[in-house]
């Protein structure tokens, strides 16, 4: 395992702290996604939890999400960090608070799934191992 930079020391990182659709959108615009409007209103009750990471002044700077099954089988989604955040360890420390809590909530298991550019992320700095999986695109053709 890659051992990453420790995030900045004025960046706090919670479990399941308030964080608002709004912000959510900010933060996935900051680094080039397409976010939706209402999302985490949404998807939020269907989460074991979520991590938030916020700098000194409480601009949120980091996320991920921990959805999970209603038992031993949680799914780590949505990881985020705010570009002037990046490569500082921040999306480490995110990714570990958010397998800490899982496993202390007595999950069993912890997926993610990634595009191949964050394969040494997840894999090598995080200490998630690769495993076989299947997939169907469920808007694509059939």
């Amino acid at each position: 395992m890659v051992t990453p930079p420790m995030a900045s020391p004025d960046v706090q990182i919670e479990w399941r702290a308030p964080v608002s659709d709004d912000e959510l959108v900010e933060l996935t615009r900051s680094h080039g996604g397409s976010p939706e409007a209402g999302w985490w209103d949404r998807v939020r009750a269907h989460s074991l939890g979520w991590v938030t990471a916020r700098s000194g002044a409480g601009q949120l700077v980091g996320f991920v999400n921990v959805a999970w099954d209603g038992g031993d089988h949680a799914f780590l989604i949505d990881t985020k960090t705010r570009p002037t955040h990046q490569r500082q360890g921040l999306g480490t420390e995110v990714v570990r608070r958010a397998v800490e809590e899982a496993r202390a909530a007595g999950c069993e298991w912890l997926f993610v799934d990634f595009e191949p550019t964050l394969a040494e992320f997840y894999l090598e700095v995080c200490g998630f191992r690769a495993t076989p999986a299947g997939l169907i695109h469920l808007t694509g053709p059939a």
